[in-house]
């Protein structure tokens, strides 16, 4: 009598039940997906729609825009106050261009370290930058050189002129204007051109920028005082009540930043790209700091309570 055949496995494929998603398939997942780039710039955009976290970035402009006037200013001011030799031209012209760099990188991720309308309007002008968020980083702007040359009166004293951008002698208020034209629209050039890059907030924004200001500063204070920047010479003229060729140093970086938006286009087209983005809106984020993309951040590195974070990155997860 034959025996049996043993039963063969069936190789018809069975269906599995589906398992919930381990933590560490869930870490591969947001490592994965931060080598391609997205986690971070999901994480941003939800972040920066958030009201909430408005403040901070506010709170960054002026905050920087404070640091800038404070030593743009400040240096002709305490120049000034110890008998005008105190502080060489070169230093007093260099030092905004070093204070900006040091801002971008300890502060640029926040709000974008614009510290200038000109700025502000050009990321708005390449869609970088939301248009109902121009009025208060203006304002922001405004409020930080108002308390920066506030607080160097107290200190020092008044000091007449000193610290205010002024035409050189011999120099009328148009040859100003345009001088401030070509500076401007260099200095945007230059953090439009920074921001469309890998590193728009960093080391390359901050040597770029930063290295233009002191360059630009060196050529230009002697003819126009190289503002570059409307609250950098409204701001200490306000206070001061000093309005010689006040329109210059309004109409001049205005004129420069749109010229500076044309020349973006020509050069990479229209605006709106997920690093110009980023780079004009700031990158304010609760699970990431700015860094090389393909490293996820520890747990440990997040001010998230362990509830949050958990509901945060399964959301972020299933995403």
């Amino acid at each position: 009598m034959a025996e049996p055949e043993p039963s063969r496995p069936s190789t018809m494929a069975q269906p599995q039940a589906s398992q919930p998603q381990s933590p560490d398939s869930r870490s591969r997942a947001l490592a994965l997906a931060e080598t391609m780039g997205t986690r971070s710039d999901l994480l941003s955009r939800l972040d920066f729609d958030k009201g909430s976290l408005e403040w901070r970035r506010l709170f960054s402009e002026l905050f920087g825009t404070f640091l800038l006037v404070f030593v743009a200013a400040g240096s002709g001011v305490v120049n000034a106050r110890f008998g005008g030799h105190s502080i060489p031209a070169a230093a007093q012209v260099v030092a905004p261009g070093l204070m900006v760099m040091s801002i971008i990188l300890f502060m640029g991720a926040v709000s974008g370290a614009h510290l200038n309308p000109g700025v502000t309007i050009a990321f708005a002008l390449r869609r970088d930058f939301r248009w109902q968020r121009v009025p208060g980083y203006v304002i922001a702007q405004f409020v930080g050189a108002f308390l920066a040359v506030l607080l160097l009166r107290a200190i020092l004293g008044d000091q007449g002129a000193a610290g205010l951008t002024l035409p050189g002698a011999g120099v009328s208020a148009t040859t100003a204007f345009v001088w401030e034209i070509v500076l401007s629209a260099g200095l945007v050039s230059v953090v439009l051109g920074t921001a469309s890059g890998a590193q728009a907030v960093g080391w390359g924004a901050a040597i770029a920028v930063g290295g233009y200001i002191a360059l630009a500063g060196l050529l230009g204070a002697p003819v126009s005082g190289a503002s570059m920047n409307i609250v950098r010479s409204l701001g200490p003229a306000i206070v001061a009540g000093d309005f010689a060729a006040w329109w210059a140093y309004l109409a001049g970086p205005l004129v420069g930043s749109l010229i500076a938006v044309v020349i973006a286009y020509i050069l990479r087209g229209a605006g709106g790209g997920t690093m110009g983005r980023r780079a004009g809106s700031g990158t304010l984020g609760e699970l990431w700091r700015p860094g090389p993309l393909a490293r996820p951040v520890p747990a440990h590195e997040t001010d998230l309570p362990p509830r949050g974070r958990a509901e945060r990155t399964s959301r972020v997860a299933a995403i």
